[in-house]
This record gives C-alpha cells, structure tokens and sequence, in this order.
C-alpha cells in the first residue's frame, strides 16, 4: 500500500460521503410524522408560538401564556403586522422594528455584501418574507392572577419612525412604550452599540396598579428553514438551530429534532441559536440567572428557539427591568468569545473542533502579520508540513524502499502467477530481509488525518475568508476558481506524486490509479479555492519532500 493511494481513497471516501450527505438533504425520504392518538387543542395564531411556560422556576406561581391585551376577534397567522414599522440605521445594520410586538425584522448586515461584484445588496439575516421568514421576538409572560403585558404581538407606540446612528454616537436607543391605560406599562427599549453585532433589550416594568405583578420575559427566534441558494453542492454546513448549556455544552437541535420533540431544559447562564453558514443569530439569558429553554414546532414549517426566565415580582408603585441580549450577524470568534462561553462554537468544525480552533487561532494569528487569507492559508500548510516534517519523512522513506524493490517483485509476482498463497509468502520475506514495512507508508499518513479534515472545515466554515481576495485572478477564496487554473495545478501535483510512488503491481489497479488525478482535478473544480490552495502548497511541499528522499536512497547513501 502505497502513500498516495492512501490519500487519494481518503479523500474520495470524503467526497463521496458528503454528495451522499446532499443527495440526502435534497432527494432522501423525509421523516414521517407519527399520527397521536389524542386530538390536539386548537391554539390561536396569537398564542400558538408563546413559549408555554407552564412550569416554574425558583418560584411557586403557576405562570401562563397571557393572552394579548391587544388581541381582536380575526389575527392574521402570519407574524408581520406591520402596523408601524420604525426603520434603524448603524454602521453595521440596517433593520425594521415591528411597533407589534417589537419584533425585529428585515435585518441587512451592510458589511456583506452577498455578491462582491455587487456590494449594494447585502445579507439579509431576519426576514419578514414568507419564503425566507426569521424573526427576533421578545416579550413577557404575565403569572396566573396578574395583569396581562406585552408580549410579542402586542402594539406598542415609538415616538418616531425612523433613528439613524450619527457619527457622533456611539450608542443608538430606541424605545417603544405600551400601557393598559389601568396602571401598568411596559417600556422596550433596543440597544445598539457602534461597530457591536450585539443587541441590548430592554423591558421595563412600571406598575402603578396598586397590586403586585409577577411574570417572565422571553426571547426567542423563529425561522422556517434556511435553504442556502447560492450554496456549493460539494459543500454543505449545517443550518438550524442549537442550544449551549454549561451541563451538557454545545448542541445541535435540528429542525426535524424540533419536529419529533420540543426542547425542555432548565440551566443557569447559556444560550440558544439559530445558525447556518457564515452568519447566526443567538438569544443570550442573563449569565447568573436560571432560565429554561425550549423549542416549538409551528404550523406552516415554521420552528421557534428560545428561553424565559425566571418569575419576576413588581411591587404596586416600582419598576423593575429585565434585561437580555441578542448576538445577530457573521461568526467572527473573537468577537463571539468575549460575548458569551461557548458562543463562538456556532463556527462548527464537526467533532474535530479541539484541532480546528488551535489552526484558525494560527491561522488569524498569520493574517494579522501578512494581512492577506491566501498567504495566510500558505503560511498553515507550511506550520502543518513542519509539524508532521518526520512522519511524512518516514513515509516516504518506506515509499522509497518500496520502490527500490518494486522491479523485484514484479518477477516474484510472474514467477508465482498461478500461486497466489506462495506469493505473499516470498514477497513478506522480501519486506523482511529489505527492511521494508509495507504499511510504514500508511501508518504515519493515517495520524495526519484529523489535522487534515480539521483544516478543511476551518476553510469551509471562517467567514473572514468569504469573499477576500487572494491575488491575481483569486479574488475570493471561499468561491471555485473561474479559471480552474488551481484545480489543475492540483492535478499535474498529484500526477507528479504518483510517479514519485511505486506502481500497483496488479495492472487493472495501476489504471485505476492513473485516473485519480484526472477524478480529483474535476472534482476540485468544484471546490472553494482557498481549499484547492491549500492542496496545491501541501502536494508541492510533499514532491520537494518525497523526491528528496527518494534520490538518496535509491542512490544507496543514508538520508
């Protein structure tokens, strides 16, 4: 078995295991829905997606969705009201606020342009379309005996409708009041910080009824699911959405997750997401407080996230103010780690993530130095060649003594054609007499392995590559490349590895072979040039490596 051979069946044992994986996605049976015995309660659009917060936490009082003070006899199913929408500017968003509810929608993160050649249209994360709908809602529960509040349906007045962030600010408020007109109001105000992906609300409590109110706030995100347009189909991330818990940590609850069971869990601090490639948005409790998380399956495919709190007392003629934050925009980790523990894991490297963080961590470390994604990918590749410098040394050395002997076996391979077991007898001497491992090429290979895939997500999943330029004709590494000149590159580099290997000696697997660099070089085509760059270097490096080698010991001299 050969070094290359080895690398070329890994790698297309991953392609064939992530087409799989789309077709799935795309063509594969959906899940059927089990039929229950018992017929479920109608619910009405305005109560259907209130988080149903039933049981208590840290407190005796039973405490109820409440239903809207402002709700009428006919409510449209749909979320967006629109009865008045306030439009806010920073220097990062551009977004509406629904007056109903305070429900944030129609977000665009003006730095993200979703075609570089075009940067007017940007990413739109919250949308109030049907198609594409997600939406950031927020509210109170009222306990069983108190007054109804605001939740998210209900109308709220804002003084004006429309706030600008001015060059002179560097904290933009904008606040919406609503009252029973019996004593009780409900202050929301939105906080915005210049150059923060990070939304501050605020709920204030203000009861002048003469009795005690008690209830929760709740957050929460509701989306039907992302369908990526312009996704690669060799490339697929995960959308949908996950929750982070000191207990049990990062988890993904995925929208057929939320189909068969609604999320129920109780945790002090932590957070909940609704996450897809590149971009997130989180609902983030209070760190000291003991809050509970949930999940609902709404009708028309739509799918909420989200937690309340713990119940909250106002005494007759006081305030009280409920706080909670919202992270909405692109997954940067360092901007992520100082917002909340854990948050930065939305930037999913699968189950190698203890080897995928300490790369991006060098691989932004050498951005910070060359400032250019490319030179930065270039400057990993020779850190991981570095590393693995003596493994891949005893790899090609075995490869090199495998080839010295290849003639040799070839004539024990014709001389015992028709003794297949006799074979493998002489050829074991041969290895054992010659020093020759014949897995001493694979073995060093296989160890390599994670640090391989773990690179290959960091380069699928870093947002700061997405759409940066690299040089030349490579102007965004995370797209192919429109000249395939890099998937060629790769391709003449394996071919050159190849003649570097000893050649199967059964003659239909040395075709087989042969046709790899023509298989990959297609397949690459495909692929996101960062990732392709990132193969080239490695298989440029290897050949320096491997012919280096290879010379001296069929040379006879001792590397």
């Amino acid at each position: 078995m050969d070094n290359i051979r080895f690398v070329l069946i890994v790698v297309l044992s991953m392609i064939i295991v992530m087409l799989w994986q789309a077709w799935q996605q795309d063509y594969g049976p959906k899940p059927e829905i089990a039929a229950t015995a018992t017929e479920i309660p109608a619910i009405s659009a305005v109560e259907e997606d209130l988080p149903e917060a039933s049981s208590t936490i840290g407190s005796q009082e039973t405490v109820q969705p409440a239903e809207s003070a402002e709700k009428s006899s006919s409510v449209p199913s749909l979320e967006v009201h629109a009865d008045k929408v306030i439009t806010v500017t920073t220097d990062v968003y551009r977004l509406e606020i629904d007056t109903r509810g305070g429900t944030l929608r129609n977000l665009d993160l003006l730095q993200y342009p979703v075609d570089k050649d075009n940067p007017e249209v940007v990413v739109r994360l919250f949308s109030s379309s049907e198609e594409k709908l997600f939406l950031g809602q927020n509210g109170l529960l009222a306990a069983s005996g108190s007054r109804a509040a605001a939740d998210h349906h209900t109308v709220f007045t804002a003084d004006q409708d429309n706030y600008r962030m001015s060059e002179e600010l560097n904290i933009l408020r904008i606040p919406l009041t609503w009252t029973d007109n019996k004593g009780l109001q409900v202050r929301k105000i939105f906080v915005f910080t210049r150059g923060s992906y990070l939304i501050e609300v605020q709920q204030q409590v203000i009861n002048n009824t003469g009795e005690v109110w008690q209830g929760r706030q709740y957050s929460q995100l509701l989306r039907k699911p992302f369908k990526d347009a312009n996704g690669n189909t060799f490339i697929r991330t995960y959308a949908g959405g996950v929750v982070y818990t000191e207990e049990d940590k990062y988890q993904k609850i995925s929208f057929d997750d939320m189909e068969d069971e609604n999320l129920n869990i109780t945790t002090k601090g932590g957070w909940v997401a609704m996450i897809q490639h590149y971009f997130a948005a989180a609902d983030i409790p209070p760190a000291d407080e003991v809050n509970h998380f949930y999940t609902k399956k709404l009708p028309d495919s739509r799918y909420v996230i989200g937690y309340y709190s713990p119940v909250n007392s106002v005494q007759p003629g006081s305030e009280v103010t409920l706080t909670t934050r919202m992270f909405v925009g692109p997954k940067l980790q360092p901007v992520m780690e100082k917002i909340a523990p854990g948050l930065e894991l939305t930037v999913d490297y699968s189950w190698l993530t203890f080897i995928g963080k300490p790369i991006f961590w060098l691989l932004n470390k050498i951005h910070s130095l060359v400032n250019n994604w490319g030179f930065a990918i270039i400057g990993v590749t020779l850190c991981i060649k570095l590393l693995f410098f003596k493994l891949s040394e005893a790899s090609y050395k075995s490869m090199a003594k495998m080839r010295k002997i290849q003639p040799r076996l070839k004539q024990l391979q014709e001389r015992f054609a028709d003794d297949r077991q006799r074979f493998n007898t002489e050829m074991m001497a041969m290895y054992k007499k010659e020093k020759v491992n014949p897995l001493g090429g694979c073995l060093p290979i296989l160890v390599q392995i994670p640090v391989f895939i773990s690179l290959y997500w960091v380069l699928i999943e870093t947002v700061e590559l997405r759409q940066a330029p690299f040089i030349l004709w490579i102007q965004d590494l995370s797209t192919k490349d429109p000249f395939f000149v890099l998937p060629v590159l790769m391709g003449i580099t394996m071919k050159i590895q190849q003649s570097l290997n000893p050649a199967p000696i059964d003659p239909v697997q040395a075709k087989v072979m042969k046709m790899f660099p023509f298989v990959f070089t297609v397949f690459f085509m495909f692929f996101p040039s960062g990732l392709v760059l990132y193969w080239v270097v490695n298989n440029s490096l290897s050949i320096i490596q491997q012919w280096y080698i290879t010379k001296k010991i069929e040379a006879g001299e001792k590397v």
